[in-house]
């Protein structure tokens, strides 16, 4: 099945791969949909939505193993404060579900902040923007699709 995502993709000649996943609404965390779709849940980012006091909405792209560290995020965006969005507003923010949130053919295009782990790995995967799909690609095609910032979003232990 061909999402947005993968159109936008196609369309950008990135070569990616499609890696479908039984859905569950139970179990949406991405170390499970890690698990799913064959890869380790650091080489499996999952798309964060936030809201800056100073720049607006951005999103956040993490490992599925890692926490976004908030104060990170507000460096790399340029704001004082920012903030994850409550579950409403994802979908009208967005077009997406929870669990299906993608960077790629969102309703509007906002800042993308990719960690910058995911240079470490030949591919890396992200929603395909539907619950129950992944994309598999190497990580330089999706920061050139995303117009992605790579910068330290996640929490260091």
């Amino acid at each position: 099945m061909k999402t947005n995502a993968a159109r936008i993709l196609d369309n950008l000649g990135i070569a990616y791969e499609l890696r479908p996943y039984p859905v569950d609404a139970e179990h949406l965390k991405a170390a499970e949909v890690a698990a799913l779709v064959g890869l380790p849940p650091e080489q499996v980012f999952k798309t964060l939505i936030a809201r800056g006091d100073r720049h607006g909405v951005c999103l956040a792209v993490v490992p599925g193993d890692g926490h976004l560290d908030l104060k990170a995020l507000a460096r790399a965006s340029g704001d004082r404060r920012v903030e994850l969005v409550a579950l409403r507003e994802v979908t009208p923010l967005t077009g997406y579900v929870r669990g299906g949130v993608t960077a790629l053919a969102g309703k509007k295009d906002y800042p993308v902040y990719l960690d910058e782990t995911a240079i470490l790995y030949e591919q890396i995967a992200v929603s395909a923007g539907t619950r129950g799909l992944q994309i598999v690609l190497h990580p330089d095609d999706y920061v050139r699709a995303t117009r992605a910032t790579l910068c330290p979003l996640v929490q260091v232990a």
